[in-house]
């Protein structure tokens, strides 16, 4: 029974980790331009320039998805905005607010769009399914053989940057995620009517094994995504630290 439903568990495992490297990694990337250029606008300038690729295609999502969905949209914005509160917006689109349905589309389209392109990235252009087969086969030779020879893929450090940039922003922010809430609550009214109405055996055995597979599947690519952000993230740490001892400063 519990296999049945390990694709939502891994789900939430990997947004969950996927989310804690992703901030640790930005806080370490802020914290070396700023060591280095020691003004906050160059970082923030130099920090959105690093990540425009994904914040384009993050911002385009939404304003695609509510086209499509008929929601009035208004101003679109790629520039970096450091908000009241401290944090950092890269970009943004006005998007109308609707019913909770749409709203909650609207919000989830960059996570659809970035998982799409991470997959075909990381199958066409990365060729990672080798390696990926070679790791779950336990085939250790092939894997270490195939993780030498990734390098040499054509334009592999290209789609490599892509993959990071569209993969660390992809992510809803907080304002994304406003209709989550009130959609999960009427799917699940709408589950347990169905199950009180007999339906439960049926889709238990139709549903559950394609959608769990679904889900399966989209936790492997926030796998890759998790893995992008440790290979990145690592040599980050350490040449943060050099770069303290070197400059006798810090920024926590």
């Amino acid at each position: 029974m519990l296999t049945s439903f390990d694709g939502l568990l891994w789900i939430v495992v990997t947004l969950f980790v996927l989310q804690l490297i992703q901030r640790n990694l930005h806080r370490e990337i802020q914290a070396i331009f700023l060591l280095i250029t020691r003004h906050p606008g160059c970082t923030v300038a130099i920090f959105a320039l690093l990540f425009s690729p994904g914040v384009l295609l993050h911002e385009l999502s939404h304003f695609l998805m509510a086209r499509v969905l008929r929601v009035r949209t208004g101003k679109f914005s790629l520039l970096p905005q450091v908000l009241p509160d401290g944090s950092l917006r890269l970009g943004y689109v006005e998007a109308a607010t609707t019913d909770f349905f749409r709203d909650s589309m609207v919000g989830v389209a960059p996570l659809i769009t970035g998982l799409i392109c991470i997959a075909l990235i990381s199958v066409q252009k990365m060729q990672l399914d080798g390696v990926w087969a070679a790791l779950i086969g336990g085939q250790w030779s092939q894997l270490l053989e195939g993780l030498k020879n990734l390098p040499t893929v054509p334009d592999f450090w290209v789609w490599f940057y892509l993959a990071f940039a569209i993969s660390t922003t992809m992510l809803p922010s907080e304002s994304d995620r406003h209709a989550w809430l009130p959609l999960g609550v009427i799917s699940a009214f709408m589950l347990g009517a169905a199950i009180l109405a007999g339906a439960g055996p049926w889709m238990l055995e139709k549903i559950a094994p394609p959608f769990n597979q679904f889900l399966r599947s989209t936790s492997l690519i926030l796998l890759v995504s998790i893995l992008i952000h440790l290979v990145t993230i690592l040599p980050l740490l350490v040449f943060h630290r050099l770069l303290s001892r070197l400059t006798g400063l810090d920024v926590r």
